[in-house]
């Protein structure tokens, strides 16, 4: 299913798709591209006032979509990781032009650029490209969800023995209370993986890997990917089988193939 990198994952695209969605595709494989002329280069890291890295890739990327939405549905609303927005528009655009930036500083190539339209403040499609592994995922509404252009299916194991569950970072989990719960997890599973961000929520989504347990995140992390794992078969809400999709600054995320993820919550439970 893997295209090798010098493939358009674009050229693939299901001809099906929606206009917004064919926008989205295009709009945030040219933004991820862009990130590449900065990726495994020594580029300059700044820190922004939540103490999290920001880098030239990360603000030109958002404007590079910024322009682009102008440009093709002028006026219409965007909310940004740099650039910011308006959070209380209900239908708007949702951008994260670097999900995984501590990735991309590091050189290793689970870093994606996100994109997202939400209607009511539920998003109706994503996409989720991964400019240093030249993957893309994207999904709307009843539609399903695709992998470079093939149909995405979660996995059907149906028990977290002999699964595999990756999360957030361990200091994010063990400061948020959920170290002792994935612990519990980790003594089911074939395997634990700290595969972090988007990543994570995509390898659930193109079954790879049976859950994705996410502590501590924000909007433009997971918009996008709710509708491509929901598309794809699968489960996404918060610890308490929630939505996760609220309005807050601080949220939290537990996807999973939906056959384990009864199993996972009970874990966090007690």
């Amino acid at each position: 299913m893997r295209l090798s990198t010098e493939a358009d994952p674009r050229r693939r695209y299901n001809l099906r798709v929606s206009p917004r969605l064919a926008f989205a595709i295009d709009a945030a494989y040219k933004a991820g591209r862009s990130t590449l002329a900065h990726y495994q280069t020594g580029v300059r890291v700044d820190t922004k006032a939540d103490e999290t890295p920001v880098t030239e890739a990360d603000r030109n990327a958002e404007r590079l979509i910024r322009r682009l939405v102008d440009s093709t549905y002028p006026g219409e609303p965007m909310l940004g990781e740099e650039e910011g927005g308006d959070h209380t528009r209900p239908d708007r655009w949702i951008i994260d032009p670097i999900d995984g930036t501590k990735s991309f500083v590091a050189g290793v190539p689970l870093y994606s650029t996100l994109l997202s339209y939400e209607v009511d403040f539920q998003p109706v499609l994503g996409v989720v490209f991964f400019p240093a592994l030249n993957e893309m995922l994207y999904a709307e509404v009843g539609g399903g969800a695709f992998f470079n252009g093939a149909p995405a299916r979660v996995s059907r194991k149906s028990e977290v023995t002999g699964g595999i569950v990756c999360c957030g970072g361990l200091k994010s989990m063990a400061r948020y209370g959920r170290s002792p719960g994935f612990e519990k997890i980790s003594e089911k599973a074939l395997a634990t993986r700290t595969w972090c961000d988007a990543y994570g929520h995509a390898l659930v989504a193109t079954g790879r890997v049976e859950g994705m347990v996410d502590p501590i995140v924000t909007r433009w992390d997971l918009s996008a990917v709710q509708v491509v794992v929901q598309e794809a078969g699968g489960r996404f809400t918060n610890f308490s089988n929630g939505p996760v999709l609220v309005q807050s600054n601080e949220l939290e995320a537990v996807s999973s193939n939906g056959l384990i993820h009864e199993e996972l919550l009970a874990a966090f439970q007690s």
